[in-house]
């Protein structure tokens, strides 16, 4: 499900594909998180280890994952095994976010997306159906071409 634009400002959520409630809490740093024993959502900054969260994960309900600039793409990984550990809550991609980049997150496990321009719908749902088959495994399920050749 692709819920539209939830909020205003700086961080909002533009894109969603999840059913549940949005979750709404404070996002600390990994290294607050790790210290905190309440603290329900996390932001994974550049540099930051997501490795630190997993004995964690029960408790997380949303983890957001920075991208200060186009060109970082590092965070893509932090999600990549948040998912294959098990982890089933929302994964934010905030920051520069382009159009470019939704399909290949969305393969990475992100499910929802507070970029820092607006991207146009209509940009998204092209870029999403741009390319119906995947070559390779990902935490997203889909088959990859070569397994349905092939068998």
């Amino acid at each position: 499900m692709v819920d539209p634009v939830l909020g205003t400002g700086p961080d909002a959520v533009q894109l969603r594909f999840r059913d549940d409630p949005v979750a709404d809490g404070a996002q600390v740093t990994v290294d607050s998180f790790l210290e905190q024993e309440d603290a329900s959502a996390v932001r994974i900054e550049p540099g930051d280890d997501a490795r630190a969260l997993l004995p964690h994960l029960a408790r997380l309900q949303l983890v957001e994952v920075n991208f200060p600039v186009f060109g970082d793409g590092r965070g893509y990984s932090a999600a990549r095994l948040l998912r294959e550990h098990g982890y089933t809550g929302e994964i934010r991609a905030v920051g520069d976010v382009g159009v470019d980049q939704i399909a290949h997150m969305r393969r990475c496990g992100f499910d929802a997306f507070a970029p820092d321009k607006p991207l146009d719908e209509a940009d998204v749902a092209a870029a999403l159906a741009r390319f119906p088959a995947v070559y390779q495994p990902t935490t997203d399920g889909a088959v990859p071409i070569w397994t349905l050749r092939h068998g």
